[in-house]
């Protein structure tokens, strides 16, 4: 094995050798305390590197569950595509009536609409209301405390 040069003479000329300050390299002042002292700040960018964003738990605003918003669509949406919702199974006809199923959309009033609706809906604003009873149709709202917003 051939002879390896140690740190110390690499130093010689510097003051610090390398640590900063000298009084607080001597002995464990410029280290922190041991094991996980000062994790929070002069260590952290260690264990995050080993351990990842999970080592120091989660943030408390993201602890809140998430509530899905619901699709919106316009009764001029509604109009024009009640063809095509019949062919997928969202709507059925019967006696000039058409039932339609949209549980996870919410109903807003832009447009004019002819035909006679029977709507489930998670909900609908006053004027989609209106409009609705005024063709002749109903409206079945899954959040009854929601469903009179503008």
């Amino acid at each position: 094995m051939s002879f390896k040069r140690r740190k110390s003479s690499r130093y010689r000329g510097y003051k610090s050798h390398g640590r900063g300050f000298k009084k607080k390299a001597r002995g464990s002042g410029h280290r922190g305390g041991f094991g996980m002292s000062g994790v929070e700040n002069q260590k952290k960018t260690a264990f995050l590197n080993l351990y990842g964003n999970n080592y120091f738990g989660s943030d408390k605003a993201l602890r809140r569950p998430i509530r899905p918003k619901p699709k919106v669509i316009n009764l001029d949406d509604i109009e024009r595509n009640l063809q095509s919702y019949i062919a997928q199974g969202l709507a059925k006809e019967s006696k000039g009536v058409i039932e339609l199923n949209l549980k996870k959309t919410r109903i807003l009033g832009d447009g004019e609409i002819k035909s006679k609706l029977i709507v489930t809906a998670h909900s609908a604003s006053k004027s989609a209301i209106e409009k609705i009873k005024k063709a002749g149709g109903s409206l079945n709202l899954e959040n009854s405390s929601e469903g009179l917003e503008e």
